[in-house]
This record gives C-alpha cells, sequence and structure tokens, in this order.
C-alpha cells in the first residue's frame, strides 16, 4: 500500500480528494488536511509515500510546502489554475490536476504514483550500490555493473533512461532519472533538466542555457537547475 496525505483547504474539494483515495485500492490514506501547518504537524510523527495537495492556500502555498520538504515525498498537484502546471513539474512532481477533476483522472495521476514506487522497488534491487565506485543495473535480462566514472550522462526516455558512457557506448535500464539521479553520488553528478543528468568531471563549458560535455555532447540547462550547475563551475573556476 502507498501511504499518503491529502491536503486542501477548500473543506468539499479536500472530501472529494480523500473520498478517490479511500476508494483506490493501492492507496492508503494517513491524514486528510485542511492547511500546509496540518500537514506538516502529520508529517513529523509519520513518513509517506505521497503528497496529493492543492497549490493556492492561504497560510503556505502548496508548493512552497512541497519544496521545502527534505526528502520530498512524490507529489501530485491539483488546482484551479492551469498555468502551476509548469512550476509543477520542475519540481518534479508525479503528475496535475486541473480542478474540477473527476476519479477518471485521480486514477491516472494515482497509476502514476504507483508505478513510480514500483520502478523504485524494481530499481532498488537492480541498482546495488558496490563500494563507492559503481552500481549493478539490470540491463538486456542480465545484471551489468556500471562504474561511476564511466558514465559520461544519462538520458530519461519515458519509462526508461539510456546511460551513455564517455567511450560513445550506451545501455537502456528500466529506471525513472529521479531515481537514478537519488543512487548516484551528489559530489559527482548533477541533474541539469527534467530529462538529463550529468557527470560533473566531463563539463567542458557553459554557455546560457547549454552546457557542453565530453565527446563535443551538447544539452539543455533548465532553469530550474542553471543555478545550482553555474554555481558549481564558479567553485571550480581559478583566477578572474
Amino acid at each position: 500500500m502507498i501511504s499518503c496525505i491529502a491536503i486542501d483547504d477548500e473543506p468539499l474539494a479536500l472530501k472529494q480528494l480523500a473520498g478517490y483515495i479511500k476508494k483506490t485500492p493501492f492507496l492508503n490514506l494517513v491524514a486528510m488536511c485542511h492547511s500546509v501547518s496540518e500537514a506538516k504537524a502529520v508529517l513529523e510523527t509519520q513518513s509517506v509515500d505521497a503528497i496529493f495537495t492543492d497549490i493556492q492556500m492561504p497560510d503556505c502555498s502548496g508548493m512552497q510546502f512541497v519544496k521545502s520538504l527534505n526528502p520530498m515525498p512524490l507529489v501530485v498537484f491539483s488546482t484551479a489554475y492551469e498555468e502551476y502546471a509548469v512550476e509543477g513539474f520542475r519540481i518534479d512532481a508525479i503528475d496535475y490536476l486541473l480542478k474540477p477533476y473527476g476519479y477518471q483522472d485521480f486514477q491516472k495521476a494515482a497509476l502514476k504514483v504507483k508505478q513510480y514506487c514500483d520502478w523504485r522497488a524494481s530499481a532498488s534491487e537492480n541498482a546495488v550500490p558496490q563500494k563507492d565506485d559503481s552500481i549493478f543495473i539490470r540491463a538486456n535480462n542480465k545484471s551489468m555493473k556500471v562504474v561511476f566514472s564511466d558514465i559520461l550522462y544519462v538520458e530519461a526516455m519515458s519509462e526508461y533512461i539510456r546511460i551513455h558512457f564517455v567511450n560513445g557506448s550506451s545501455v537502456m535500464t528500466f529506471m525513472s532519472l529521479k531515481l537514478m539521479a537519488d543512487t548516484l553520488p551528489d559530489s559527482q553528478f548533477m541533474r541539469i533538466h527534467r530529462s538529463y543528468l550529468i557527470a560533473l568531471q566531463y563539463i567542458v563549458d557553459m554557455h546560457r542555457n547549454e552546457v557542453e560535455i565530453s565527446n563535443g555532447i551538447k544539452l539543455p540547462v533548465s532553469a530550474t537547475y542553471k543555478e545550482e550547475l553555474q554555481s558549481f563551475i564558479s567553485s571550480q573556476s581559478v583566477g578572474r
């Protein structure tokens, strides 16, 4: 069962959301929260796998609340304002429900949550750390050792990721990019885009919204990750 909380300052909307969660067999509703402060109180005593939350609320926006969580559970936003969708996806929300929505729309979002939880469980079995320099992944129906220093960048491809190596080869495995980012060491890898994760040691240059890595490969850098990448590059710079 996937444990979750529902957050919405509108009583009817919260009741509907909670009803949909209870109706979904693989979800377990831990708490109904009328505000972010209520949700914070719940999370102080127990952890949850997912959060279904409204965005616009009086005490604190759902977006701000989610950004403050570490680690961040899986998130599905709901709101009457479609313009919030882009920002929601920038912080790796699983899905976005536009009010008013019915159970069919909710079910699609819930299935995405379940799918990610299944990916995570599968990847945990198939991506086992070995010492501090490698992992094992499941690829081509066998376990394959991947050494961190051999990875050039990782690319999201729908339900799979493609790992590109320094020698020009690549391999695909059934895993999300977010999970791969969580698995690899932060000191060596950085997310630069919703679809890309790069090895820091192979950065050659950065210009505007693009980074060049070894082998002449240029990848886009999204606004969400640009500042962090620029800070890293600045920290490695010498002279004026």
